[in-house]
């Protein structure tokens, strides 16, 4: 059972209903508190005359339990739910935790490095569900993703290596990440871009150490019996197999 994907999902959805639930003055105050706001930990003292801590980090990691609106929230969902399943299975569940955990972290801080003085709040799992893709990407690389691209009202069903469909995504990240960059931000579209490109990186380095090394666990020898070549490796006179192989 996957449960941590599970867990993560339901999460998700617990806080947006909470959220949701908030009249309008406190829910300003929950997203502020917990989003993730660049400004409030690159600016101290504007983060205590509206009321914040600027040593406060916990939004580099609870902003991504938190959404925007409906369609944030179920598209993010899905995709947790379709890559996770996979690297949940190879991870085990605890490690897999602490990797989207630590990916949602590095996203967030991908964020921030390039909007150090935004006041606007981020918010989204996006950045480690990215982290999932990189992950995704380099513990099967093999795979392909199944697409269904719509043409008019025909709906068209094609599959392309993981490889491909990951390396064509972070390529449009970067491309409007740097095009924010040297726009301005109304270019990007309210998208934390590079939030998404901290994730994916930090998924594509990190998922080799959570993964630990490959191959089977190979079960001890019985007491007294050595690999070298011994008495029990030999055939009986008559050609037979003896007792012992």
């Amino acid at each position: 059972m996957p449960i941590v994907t599970m867990g993560l999902i339901l999460a998700n959805i617990a806080v947006f209903l909470y959220q949701l639930d908030l009249p309008g003055p406190q829910e300003t105050v929950f997203i502020y508190t917990y989003a993730l706001v660049p400004a409030v930990l690159t600016n101290p003292e504007l983060a205590r005359h509206v009321g914040l801590d600027p040593y406060n980090y916990w939004p580099l990691i609870t902003n991504t339990f938190m959404h925007g609106g409906f369609l944030h929230l179920i598209f993010n969902m899905w995709t947790l739910w379709l890559f996770g399943l996979p690297v949940e299975g190879r991870l085990k569940p605890w490690r897999f935790l602490l990797f989207y955990l630590a990916c949602g972290a590095f996203g967030s801080i991908g964020h921030l490095a390039f909007n150090l003085d935004s006041t606007v709040p981020a918010l989204g799992a996006s950045g480690a569900i990215a982290g999932l893709l990189g992950g995704y990407s380099r513990l099967f690389p093999r795979a392909k993703v199944t697409l269904v691209f719509p043409i008019i009202i025909i709906p068209v069903i094609f599959s392309v290596p993981a490889l491909i469909y990951t390396g064509v995504w972070f390529a449009l990240q970067v491309w409007q990440g740097t095009g924010e960059l040297q726009f301005g931000a109304a270019t990007g579209g309210g998208i934390a871009w590079w939030a998404h490109i901290g994730g994916f990186l930090a998924g594509l380095l990190l998922v080799g150490f959570f993964h630990g090394p490959r191959g089977r666990p190979r079960r001890p020898l019985p007491s007294g019996v050595s690999l070298r070549r011994g008495p029990w490796s030999r055939r009986s006179p008559r050609g037979r197999p003896g007792p012992w192989g």
